[in-house]
């Protein structure tokens, strides 16, 4: 599980610490794609690989289903972190993303999210105040 909120930066090579906490878990490599508000999506091997065997099984007769599987996985990328526990964004991803210099890497449950730190701020500023109506939305009965 991925808690929490990092600020790395990006270096000039397009690289990026990844928090210290999950780098032995992401050591052995990970999947790096975009995710939904461009924001990219890291992915452990075996996450990714749980996804996409439900994508898999997915009704290809569906459009959406279609849709999303081809920018999913065409924007994925494969990485191992080097020994620093860094990890290179490539540049198309880095372009979507709109990743300058500063970032923010969010712990979002079984994925980590990164953002452009500006992109990050905005979208956590127009969230929070529906964050506290949408419990009971989301998880009804939960919390």
């Amino acid at each position: 599980m991925f808690l929490g909120t990092h600020t790395p930066r990006l270096d000039d090579k397009g690289r990026i610490f990844l928090p210290a906490k999950y780098r032995d878990e992401l050591s052995e490599g990970l999947v790096l794609t975009k995710g939904q508000e461009r924001c990219l999506y890291v992915f452990p091997q075996a996450e990714f690989g749980r996804i996409t065997e439900a994508l898999r099984t997915a009704p290809m007769t569906a459009k959406a289903v279609r849709d999303y599987s081809r920018v999913f996985f065409a924007s994925a990328s494969d990485e191992v972190p080097d020994k620093q526990g860094r990890v290179t964004i490539p540049p198309a991803l880095r372009e979507y993303a709109g990743l300058q210099r500063d970032c923010v890497v969010i712990g979002a449950n079984t994925r980590l999210e990164i953002w452009d730190a500006t992109a990050w701020d905005a979208y956590l500023e127009r969230q929070e105040d529906a964050f506290s109506d949408a419990s009971q939305e989301v998880l009804p009965g939960v919390l």
